[in-house]
């Protein structure tokens, strides 16, 4: 049967008055999204006044953490090179990798609780003391939990070896031994130290007998009477078999040396050799595994799991990984006393003995505050292939939809969003879609994150979000009069309206300036002025500048009547382009032949009578007529053109006459 989850915490909102205000909500790209509605009740109309505050809850707070930014931006790297180098693990060497990726995110996280503790010492707020020691123990206990991962699901160590390393996990979490080791050894008479026994006491339970061996002939040196005792003791220490990692003995042989070992001890204590001593009794009833001792010792063995290794070292030292599950539920029984409930860690650490991996996941999903832990470990886990047998109903499976979470939280971020982007990529089956969806959402307030923005969809083929994009900075650009700037844009985006609209900009400040500005874009548009025709018309109307400036005239007559009869330039556009074609008529070359001239003409009496088609969008006439001005213009031009005319039928008839 499936398990159920329980019920969701209750959320309180300050300042929200439930019987006259009803909430509604909904999560927004990072953030909660809370507004305030009012419901008629039974016809009557009330006017209350509303809450004054807003209060902003949001899902992944730690992203804007200064220190955690830190963990984000690394452990990234890690995930990122582990996803390109998949392909070339196999084997053993595929394995060492593993366990060689899995340490380094462990760094990352001990380098944060390093930088963080700094932190906390550092800093005279009481307030941001408490956060920073708060997100310390978060951090710790994450560093524990993957530690433990580790040895059990990537490394998979075998019986033997498994305990060496259960011995070092603990030894890394329960580390205030070494202060009180310096404080001790720091004094004149160690042994007579107040923290002498707690210490050699602490050390035997992490299993650091070389070390408690030291202490000892410490106490033989300073008191002559437990000469004999400290020296048996000792000997018990040094002896413990203990499966080394260069040793090449069976486990048969380990637990045979063990047990004869065990009775020996056992033999020490029935004599009644440390019965003067009860320090050295009580460690030697320690290193026998008895329980009732070690339960005495609570209180140096801090918590459940350091008393289960402990437990195992003295008692199964060749326990199985199998069997884990059995002791890790007696100690946490035993350890606890029926005093207290387990906390979110115990249970944690009980699924992972259980090797639950799916439960492990589940407990750290619900526990932690933030989906950077669980999303780098079941991505790690994934690539162990430990996870393939369980999908999800919605279709993807379980590592992919707990990257798009973490993403999705980057993405809320102003600038680990660029993080969120590789995480989307790594994800097969939605990650497409979903980094479509974020993208979409993020405010592109300064050109450069626009660039980076549009790098990225340019990158990966996102056609629609690259057009999006630039069509919005395109907008802006108009906005703040950069007309050059908005024709790039709208190019790039391949938007023949709006380049249409920018051109029309551009014909309208040169009739009102009588120059262009942004000269070298518009100088090298290439193939790009063919994505609208207004486009091509700009560009071609600068080409007939560029030509008359270079005295190329009958080019530059040609380019200009091409554009009026190809219906190219607009029709508001063509009085323009007959004054341009004043000073052409007017050299003393004649520049337009006859049948040149009559195009001309014909297109000045369309224009004035306004008998031509219209373009759409644009007056059905144009009321030059009117306008002094205007009607001043036509009557130069058709002065101009007959006069022209003229001249172009004696030369043409003179040549043909020739």
């Amino acid at each position: 049967m499936e398990e159920l989850d329980g019920e969701p915490t209750v959320t309180f909102i300050p300042g929200v008055n439930s019987k006259k205000r009803q909430m509604c909500f909904d999560w927004g790209p990072g953030e909660m999204l809370v507004c305030e509605t009012s419901f008629n009740q039974k016809g009557k109309s009330e006017t209350v006044p509303g809450c004054p505050f807003i209060h902003i809850v949001r899902k992944d707070l730690d992203v804007y953490s200064q220190i955690l930014r830190k963990l984000f931006n690394e452990s990234h790297g890690i995930f990122v090179g582990l996803q390109r180098i998949e392909e070339e693990l196999t084997g053993k060497s595929r394995k060492a990798q593993l366990v060689r990726v899995s340490k380094n995110y462990r760094s990352v996280i001990r380098a944060c609780m390093e930088e963080m503790h700094e932190a906390a010492v550092a800093i005279k707020d009481p307030t941001s003391g408490y956060q920073f020691c708060s997100q310390i123990s978060i951090l710790s206990a994450m560093e524990l939990i993957w530690n433990l991962c580790e040895i059990l699901f990537i490394e998979v160590a075998p019986a033997g070896p498994l305990l060496l390393h259960l011995l070092d996990w603990v030894r890394l979490h329960v580390c205030e031994v070494d202060s009180l080791s310096a404080d001790v050894l720091g004094s004149e008479n160690p042994s007579k130290h107040e923290s002498f026994w707690k210490l050699v006491t602490i050390l035997v339970l992490q299993g650091r007998l070389d070390e408690a061996r030291q202490m000892l002939s410490k106490e033989a040196d300073a008191n002559p009477t437990s000469v004999g005792m400290c020296r048996i003791l000792g000997d018990l220490m040094r002896t413990m078999p203990i499966l080394s990692p260069g040793n090449t003995q069976t486990l048969t042989e380990l637990e045979l040396k063990w047990q004869h070992w065990h009775e020996e001890c056992e033999r020490h204590l029935q004599d009644g050799t440390f019965a003067s001593s009860p320090h050295l009794e009580s460690l030697c009833k320690i290193m026998l595994g008895d329980e009732a001792a070690l339960l005495e010792q609570k209180e140096h063995l801090s918590n459940w799991y350091h008393f289960l290794v402990t437990r195992l070292l003295y008692s199964h030292p060749t326990v199985k990984p199998i069997d884990l599950h059995f002791y890790a539920q007696s100690s946490l029984d035993l350890f606890l006393g029926g005093e207290s409930n387990p906390e979110s860690l115990d249970n944690i650490l009980m699924a992972a003995f259980e090797f639950d991996i799916h439960q492990v996941i589940k407990e750290c999903s619900i526990a932690l505050s933030n989906w950077w832990f669980v999303a780098h470990l079941t991505d790690l886990l994934d690539h162990c292939n430990l996870l393939q047998s369980h999908n999800l109903y919605f279709g993807s499976n379980m590592r992919e939809f707990i990257l798009l979470e973490y993403a999705s939280g980057l993405f809320a971020h102003h600038s680990l969003w660029q993080l969120g982007v590789d995480y989307f990529d790594y994800c097969p089956e939605l990650g497409r879609v979903s980094l479509e969806l974020h993208i979409e959402r993020i405010p592109l307030s300064t050109e450069q994150k626009a660039l980076k923005v549009l790098r990225i969809c340019e990158q990966r083929q996102m056609t629609e979000q690259v057009r999006s994009i630039c069509k919005i900075l395109a907008m802006k650009a108009v906005r703040n009069n950069r007309l050059g700037s908005a024709l790039s844009w709208s190019i790039r985006a391949k938007d023949a309206a709006f380049a249409t609209l920018v051109s029309d900009r551009f014909l309208r400040d040169y009739c009102e300036r009588g120059c262009f500005s942004d000269l070298d874009l518009i100088d090298n548009l290439g193939p790009a002025m063919m994505l609208s025709d207004r486009l091509t018309f700009l560009g071609k109307y600068r080409e007939f500048h560029r030509l008359y400036g270079e005295k190329r005239f009958v080019d530059a007559a040609s380019l200009l009547l091409s554009l009026m009869t190809s219906q190219i330039a607009p029709r508001s556009f063509w009085m323009t382009l007959l004054t341009d074609a004043l000073p052409l008529l007017e050299q003393k070359q004649v520049i337009f032949s006859a049948e040149k001239t009559y195009e001309l003409m014909r297109c000045l009496e369309d224009l004035t009578s306004g008998s031509g088609r219209p373009v759409h969008g644009e007056p059905d006439a144009l009321q030059l007529q009117d306008d002094d001005i205007e009607t001043t213009k036509v009557e130069m031009l058709r002065l101009a053109l007959a006069r022209n005319l003229a001249r172009a039928i004696v030369k043409e008839g003179s040549l043909g006459g020739s």
